[in-house]
């Protein structure tokens, strides 16, 4: 079965950082593309970050570009966002996604950004 974990979520200060990270197992993780979600309350869920499989090439969303940065490190089976200059716009739940494959989300982790 396949499954994802975030982590890494928390409060933060707007202009600080926050990395978070997804573990996946159950599948070829290096197969597969990967991306990043958030779901902010009463909004509906918004394509963050999206990275091949190997890495070579990444997207965002053009409320993230150049503060966040998504990454993964096959050998550990994990998709990395890192997260800087955070704004109070960014707070939502995030999760991560495996592109074209059938599977539940995992539980995300809360992103809180407040002064």
């Amino acid at each position: 079965q396949v499954q994802l974990v975030e982590s890494g979520g928390g409060l933060a200060q707007p202009g600080e950082s926050l990395r978070l990270s997804c573990v996946a197992s159950g599948f070829t993780f290096s197969s597969y593309a990967m991306k990043w979600y958030r779901q902010a309350p009463g909004k509906e869920r918004e394509l963050v970050a999206f990275i091949t499989n190997g890495g070579a090439r990444t997207n965002y969303a053009d409320s993230v570009k150049g503060r966040f940065t998504i990454s993964r490190d096959n050998a550990k089976n994990t998709v990395f966002l890192d997260m800087n200059n955070l704004k109070p716009e960014d707070t939502a739940v995030y999760m991560c996604k495996a592109v074209g494959l059938y599977h539940n989300w995992g539980p995300g982790t809360q992103v809180t950004v407040s002064s």
